[in-house]
């Protein structure tokens, strides 16, 4: 046994490579190797070839040299699985492995959670409204949604993102003061948790140069820059609002980014870091990320998937590093 509670590992979608790298990063960590979340039936090819045992999970059993730890969920039926295809089944169980593991989570029972990669589309075939882990993880953890944001990592970059997946416009009207607030908060209260004391955090401007004091539009002075003053006054370090471009073509003194929107801060994390990103849920009350690239079903079940990304959120989000009790304190 083990005092140290253990992460929970995520298939992700049962059709794409996720099985694979799951077991690929338990083979490669050992006794630090998560417990995995999936279907006995999907995982037991992959465990035979990485020389596994699969194993029934038991809370704060301590992970073995050669075993798996599995927590069964069942949500796949063995005659809908079809490795490389995008399916609604295995859509609905990519969603089915995650709330089953954030329960676990959310009862003390496990340090957090990291998903393998998921197919929006086969989630959206399974008739489940979807747009990325942040909105789940909020629902599944009852924090309001404006309180939960995503935090790429990779490259040396940490960018969290006010708005997600969303058509740009949309993103844009849905900005606020407050918006933008609660996001600095989260990502303040989540860099404390990984041992930062006292983090800076840079904010993008909304329009370029953050407006040039209303040259390219006065929603900086209406949205960031109202933003950063409540988070100065809440006892953040915030500095901004600033031109993205200029922030991160500088000399990066900062610890973490606040970016407006999604490609303002995936594209330079996608440049530095490539499909090695990990993305992280925060501002709920559970420890979750997932990996920053796909399920490649293209080439799903051939054995040569990369498990570099899984092993880096793993990494990130270890017990002794990111502390479940910090996630949701107070910025002071």
């Amino acid at each position: 046994m083990t005092g140290i509670p253990r992460l929970l590992l995520t298939t992700g979608d049962p059709n794409g490579i996720g099985p694979e790298i799951a077991l690929a990063a338990v083979a490669e960590l050992d006794d630090q190797a998560p417990v995995v979340v999936g279907d006995r039936h999907v995982l037991q090819p992959y465990a035979e070839r990485a020389g596994l045992a699969l194993r029934a999970a038991q809370p704060g059993a301590a992970a073995e040299r050669g075993v798996c730890d599995l927590v069964d969920v069942g949500a796949l039926a063995p005659g809908d699985l079809a490795v490389g295809q995008v399916t609604a089944p295995a859509g609905a169980a990519t969603i089915a492995y995650t709330a089953a593991a954030v329960r676990l989570a959310m009862d003390g029972s496990y340090a957090g959670v990291v998903a393998c990669p998921h197919s929006e589309t086969a989630v959206h075939r399974a008739g489940i409204a979807f747009a990325g882990y942040p909105p789940l993880i909020a629902e599944l953890t009852g924090t309001p949604l404006e309180k939960v944001f995503l935090m790429l990592v990779g490259g040396g970059l940490r960018i969290a993102h006010v708005t997600l997946h969303e058509r740009l416009a949309d993103s844009l009207a849905r900005l606020t003061p407050e918006l933008v607030t609660n996001a600095g908060l989260a990502l303040h209260r989540a860099l404390r948790a990984t041992g930062i004391a006292d983090p800076r955090i840079g904010v993008f401007g909304l329009n370029p140069h953050a407006g040039e004091n209303g040259l390219f539009g006065d929603d900086d002075k209406l949205v960031t820059e109202p933003a950063v003053a409540a988070l100065r006054e809440l006892g953040v370090p915030a500095e901004g609002p600033v031109g993205a471009d200029i922030l991160l073509g500088g000399a990066r003194h900062h610890d973490a980014y606040l970016a407006m929107y999604h490609d303002q801060g995936h594209i330079p994390v996608k440049v530095l870091a490539g499909r090695t990103a990990a993305a992280v849920t925060i501002g709920a009350g559970a420890p979750f990320a997932s990996v920053g690239h796909g399920p490649a079903f293209d080439i799903a079940g051939q054995g040569n998937a990369d498990p570099g990304a899984v092993l880096a959120a793993l990494r990130l989000l270890a017990p002794t590093v990111f502390r479940k009790a910090e996630l949701t304190s107070s910025p002071a």
